[in-house]
């Protein structure tokens, strides 16, 4: 009897191993701001239980996640730096890019506020001031979107930042946040991770509002010609979950403390 019932629990434990084999998963390339905000967290589960699936989640700067998908290791990339994602597609390494979400970008400061941009929506004239008086400063320093459109503000002030002032941080944004804080300096950050982190930074908003600080998110599946390993109907799928009626809802719905983190596409 005692043989009968370890053989028996020998069967259900292959059997269920064969199950966690035989899910399908999707490899997803996206930014820290996505993951860092808590949104995926609210996105995901519905697309894997509707799919029987699961969403392995890379998250790195858009540089990165770019760069996976380019050399095939993963399936999709939801991203948020239009002209890179436009070249990833135009060089025959994506295909079919959907808008998805937007919030914005705003530059943080502490309370002193030493270079006096507070309450100030220019955000090239904001970045030219921190820069004239060597106030801290912390990028992300990582090639992310975030990363990206920083170094256009600093082109468009006609600054090349360097210095003592002047930290790369090679971190994600909700790390940058926390390291700009405990330096009293200045960051640039998407208005959900900053959100979100709100409770662990004394860091307030000192810019926003300006058109340049428009910051919307694509998603993009990896070209199956280059990559014959994409999964392409999972892959559809999840683009098609992305801009359902479903996925947003739960976009609109998410908040942190009562704030709407992201806005979803016309």
């Amino acid at each position: 009897m005692k043989t009968l019932r370890i053989g028996a629990l020998l069967t259900c434990l292959v059997l269920l191993a064969g199950t966690a084999l035989a899910t399908e998963h999707l490899r997803l390339a996206t930014t820290t701001s996505t993951e860092n905000s808590g949104l995926l967290a609210e996105l995901l589960p519905p697309f894997e239980q509707a799919n029987d699936c699961k969403v392995d989640v890379i998250a790195v700067g858009t540089g990165k996640a770019i760069k996976l998908g380019e050399s095939g290791d993963v399936d999709v990339v939801m991203v948020h730096a239009r002209g890179k994602e436009d070249k990833f597609v135009a060089d025959g390494f994506g295909v079919d890019r959907r808008d998805v979400m937007y919030n914005d970008f705003v530059i943080l400061g502490p309370a002193a506020d030493p270079a006096g941009i507070k309450g100030g929506s220019d955000a090239v004239a904001a970045m030219a001031k921190i820069a004239a008086t060597r106030s801290t400063f912390v990028s992300r320093g990582d090639d992310s979107g975030t990363h990206s459109r920083e170094k256009q503000l600093w082109k468009k002030a006609a600054v090349a930042p360097t210095g003592d002032w002047y930290l790369e941080a090679g971190r994600g944004m909700g790390e940058v946040i926390v390291m700009a804080g405990e330096r009293q300096g200045y960051t640039l950050s998407d208005r959900g991770t900053y959100i979100a982190f709100k409770a662990k930074t004394e860091l307030q908003i000192a810019v926003e509002g300006d058109n340049g600080l428009f910051n919307p998110y694509g998603v993009i599946m990896v070209n199956p010609e280059r990559h014959p390993h994409v999964k392409v109907d999972l892959a559809r799928k999840f683009l098609d979950y992305l801009t359902s009626d479903r996925a947003r809802t739960l976009i609109t719905g998410f908040r942190k403390g009562g704030e709407q983190l992201f806005y979803v596409a016309d």
